[in-house]
């Protein structure tokens, strides 16, 4: 209970801007919060789909393959839904790899979407923690202007010190924020690049089965 006190006290000190870094550190955790589930169940999905997409692939089985993607609303399924319906219909490398290019970049606004705010709310809770520094110390320096001479270094420190509490409490908003940005950042990358991976697959794949076919005529 003690260090709760403590935490409302360090609070009600800080003054006015509190109450704004306290909103903005809760508008940031919530979108972080909602981009880390979308994130983890996007590459859930995409991770199960590979896995039963890829052997139907390296048969050569695309009319199977292209019945999966259809039926499947994750994100490599899009993405290898456009190849493969290009494969079906004129089975040249360049034209498919150009399909699923194009469908990526619909895929990665999608996958980034709301994720730049993390990092925006991270510096503005910085800011404002500043902003309300820079506003106690002008009020601490007139009301000492005006105070006992005697008073005046005593009401002065006590002064800066409140004062000090709004930077603290932006760093502890800000810092957390930018951590979890780094990470939202990370795994969408990861989410690409394992994207990216599969589709230099499936056209690998493509392009052996048009091989063997080739040869075997």
């Amino acid at each position: 209970m003690d260090t709760f006190y403590a935490i409302i006290g360090f609070f009600q000190k800080g003054g006015l801007f509190m109450y704004p870094i306290l909103i903005v550190f809760a508008v940031g955790m919530a979108i972080a919060i909602e981009r880390w589930f979308q994130l983890s169940r996007i590459r859930s999905e995409n991770r199960r789909m590979w896995n039963e997409l890829h052997p139907v692939l390296v048969e050569g089985d695309f009319e199977k393959a292209r019945e999966m993607v259809s039926e499947d609303k994750s994100t490599i399924s899009q993405m290898l839904g456009m190849g493969l319906a290009r494969q079906g219909a004129v089975r040249r490398r360049e034209d498919i790899e150009i399909a699923m290019e194009e469908s990526m970049m619909e895929i990665i606004p999608q996958l980034e979407r709301r994720t730049p705010y993390v990092g925006l709310l991270s510096n503005i809770a910085t800011l404002l923690g500043l902003l309300g520094t820079i506003m106690g110390l002008i009020e601490a320096f007139t009301a000492v202007a005006n105070a006992n001479p005697a008073e005046k270094a005593d009401l002065l420190s006590a002064s800066i010190s409140v004062a000090m509490n709004t930077t603290a409490f932006g760093l502890m908003a800000a810092i957390p924020l930018l951590l979890i940005h780094a990470k939202l950042t990370s795994t969408t990358g990861q989410i690409v690049d394992s994207l990216e991976m599969a589709s230099v697959k499936a056209l690998n794949s493509i392009s052996s089965t048009a091989k063997r076919q080739f040869q075997a005529s």
